[in-house]
């Protein structure tokens, strides 16, 4: 009780009342919540209801006939409220399955029955329109091996192998789901000789090891299979065969074997009733404690004897994505774009992802609709399409109109499914004080705080000290780096457009992800019955739409990014500490001959190789250039209340800085990624790297692209500080 308590009290001291809105004069602000006020009353969670029945009651992919029609019921939502509404196609490859077959012939029969049955009580998982399951982009093949057990199949899980001798090359791999992107897992695989990739979801991860099966309970059942693609995002979004440019009718196009970016052995996903018997009859070492989940077996690692076969073949059709996107006009700066984004095609039903957030944003588009005023910026409202195939809806369209948003994108705000509980913010830094004032606006329905308040509360019970201290010195909660997984990857990464994801969840039970299982009868059921937080994260988004669409001055700042930055830069630091003492440590117990002695003899059965040493980094370059971009910030306090003219130019200034952090040359190996500052792990995939050249050099030992990569990140963070001091310039500091 004393803890609790002290939390409150703490919580209560922390967020003193402020009635202050970034970039707003103070009787902007008045006005401003005045008009959030009538935003807010036009939210009604009976709207959001009737769109998810209509959007979601029937499978809806890309190409679909059902996503037509969603497609033509949006443009007329839209068009209906008094947007611009208009229609963007694209062309992009599809693959969809003919055979999808997997037996293991030895030590014994066994075909897997690879499909989803339809439970009671719930009407869609009976539908006969839904994709089977499958991994699009595996290629077809045919092809038979022993089975080596590989856990979630990450770099760290090889390493582990080579420690027990064990070698993938010519087997078939099966891996389960988590941890990693899961086109990263066939990748690391085929990269060590595989021939073949199986990936299974364990119940220990999300199945009845957490609690009741679907339908009893929200978690997988032994026939739920994630669907999903593998195509390797991690080198560039949108579709495989147009990098770079948009995929539209009669562009230029690879063929399929010149893509870089399409999985190179078959993979296949299977549930876990499927799995059990593969697993249970391979032999060999036990695996280590920490690769064994949650089926009634002892988990080992093979290779063999089980043995199977795995033959698939796909149609690899061309079809058209179709993004619709909604316009209102700004009524003082029409040349400066909000955006604000989420897809809408999914693999199946796709009731929680995306519709649970498609329909949140369609609930915001309609209030501010139905305001008295237009706003001062151009918002644009964008559902995308082929977002599961490889972000293909946005990246096509960011990459058709980058010369145009590079002039006039301000933000772009994306959100995806979502369910009951916290909201959850992640994006650029200079964003952090403009979402947390959004946060300490919006109050949460099941406990009376905002959800600011409720953030730093679960911050607090959590016990990360780390998190404690940040939040206690600023009393700001602080925004997660964002690496990829949804929309806003071709905004930030690519385009350099400033951005923010925006999410609700944690208390809503899952389970579902791209299985035949999600669907409105279970979304209603377990993931936010009520549609009460769908209302919460319309608020939220609508909030900081508003607030960033009629911002006089426009609310970023760059002290939070200073601050983070210099975080990365000490994270990076002792990275290489700790590496270079663990170097060090085990060279020492390899060349002594004591290592094996160090060794758990049922986990391992020799060491690793002598690994090189890390040398010492010169990262000064770095903190030079943050050096001057704190000297640039020192006496900074640009106000909203300087003539039109002035903050007409500070604003182009200000909302075209994040583009000072790219460099058109991109990342090493991937171009496509322009973005220093933060990118998606190269064998992380949804997991971002922060300064990413040099972070990923390091990890994997390339330590020679260390330099070129503090150059290159102490180059954007000088030209921000040259933007800083112009924009002081012109404010008369």
């Amino acid at each position: 009780m004393f803890r609790a308590i002290a939390i409150v009290s703490a919580l209560t001291l922390n967020v003193a009342a402020d009635a202050s809105i970034p970039g707003f004069t103070e009787a902007g602000a008045d006005d401003q919540r005045r008009l959030e006020a009538t935003f807010d009353s036009h939210l009604d969670a009976s709207d959001l209801r009737t769109w998810m029945h209509e959007l979601a009651g029937e499978p809806h992919h890309v190409g679909s006939s059902h996503g037509q029609r969603n497609v033509e019921t949006m443009k007329r939502l839209f068009s209906e409220w008094g947007y611009d509404t208009e229609v963007a196609s694209y062309e992009v490859l599809f693959p969809v399955p003919r055979t999808r077959h997997l037996e293991m012939i030895e030590p014994h029969a066994f075909t897997a029955s690879l499909v989803e049955r339809a439970v009671p009580g719930d009407e869609s998982s009976a539908s006969p329109d839904v994709l089977p399951p499958y991994n699009a982009y595996s290629p077809d093949g045919d092809v038979t091996g022993q089975l080596v057990y590989v856990n979630y199949g990450l770099l760290e899980d090889y390493e582990q192998l080579e420690r027990y001798g064990i070698d993938v090359a010519g087997k078939i791999v099966i891996v389960r789901y988590g941890y990693a992107f899961r086109a990263i897992k066939p990748k690391l695989a085929a990269e060590r000789g595989a021939i073949g990739c199986l990936i299974y979801s364990d119940p220990s991860d999300d199945g009845y090891v957490l609690g009741e099966a679907y339908p009893e309970g929200p978690f997988k059942n032994d026939s739920a299979v994630q669907r999903g693609s593998i195509k390797y995002t991690p080198l560039y979004g949108g579709d495989p065969l147009t990098p770079g440019w948009a995929a539209t009718a009669g562009a230029k196009r690879l063929d399929i074997e010149e893509s870089k970016s399409l999985a190179t052995i078959p993979t296949l996903p299977i549930s876990h009733g499927d799995a059990l018997p593969l697993l249970d009859a391979i032999e060999g070492p036990i695996a280590p404690p920490e690769w064994r989940g949650g089926l009634p077996i002892t988990y080992r690692i093979g290779p063999g004897p089980a043995t199977v076969r795995l033959q698939l073949k796909f149609d690899w059709n061309t079809v058209t994505a179709q993004n619709v996107i909604a316009t209102r006009q700004g009524a003082v700066w029409p040349d400066q774009w909000v955006i604000r984004g989420n897809h809408h095609d999914a693999w199946n039903h796709g009731a929680r992802d995306p519709v649970s957030g498609l329909v949140s944003m369609l609930a915001e588009a309609k209030a501010i609709s139905e305001l008295p005023e237009a706003p001062a910026r151009t918002i644009i409202f964008a559902a995308w399409d082929a977002e599961e195939q490889g972000l293909m809806g946005s990246a096509e369209w960011v990459e058709e109109h980058r010369e145009e948003l590079a002039e006039k994108a301000v933000l772009y705000t994306n959100t995806d499914g979502m369910a009951r509980g916290f909201v959850r913010i992640g994006g650029s830094h200079a964003l952090e004080k403009f979402f947390d004032a959004v946060q300490r606006d919006v109050i949460d329905p099941q406990t009376g705080w905002s959800v600011g308040e409720r953030n730093r509360a679960r911050i607090r019970a959590n016990g990360d000290e780390t998190a404690i201290e940040a939040l206690d010195e600023g009393g700001r909660l602080r925004l997660s780096a964002l690496g990829s997984g949804s929309d806003y990857t071709a905004f930030l990464h690519h385009a350099g457009i400033t951005t923010a994801n925006v999410s609700v969840g944690g208390e809503g039970q899952g389970g579902t992800y791209h299985t035949l299982y999600d669907t409105v009868e279970h979304y209603e059921r377990f993931v936010d019955p009520g549609y009460v937080y769908g209302v919460v994260m319309a608020q939220v988004t609508g909030r900081a739409t508003l607030r960033m669409a009629n911002a006089p001055l426009l609310p970023f700042d760059f002290s939070s990014l200073l601050e983070t930055v210099r975080g990365y830069v000490t994270d990076l630091e002792a990275l290489a500490d700790a590496e270079r003492q663990d170097v060090v440590r085990v060279n020492r117990l390899i060349e002594s001959g004591a290592f094996a002695a160090a060794l758990d003899p049922t986990k391992a059965l020799g060491p690793p190789a002598r690994r090189p040493g890390v040398p010492h980094f010169n990262f000064a370059p770095i903190h030079n250039a943050l050096a001057s971009v704190e000297r640039a910030l020192h006496g900074y306090a640009v106000t909203p209340d300087l003539d039109d003219g002035v903050l007409g130019e500070i604003n182009r200034l200000l909302f075209t800085s994040e583009r000072l952090l790219t460099r058109e040359e991109g990342l090493p190996r991937r171009s496509w990624y322009r973005h220093q500052i933060y990118a998606p792990g190269f064998y992380t995939g949804y997991g971002a790297k922060t300064l990413p050249w040099i972070r990923e050099a390091m990890e994997h030992r390339q330590y020679e692209q260390v330099p070129q990569g503090v150059e290159a990140v102490a180059s954007t963070l000088k030209a921000l500080a040259a933007r800083i001091e112009d924009i002081k310039a012109l404010a008369g500091q």
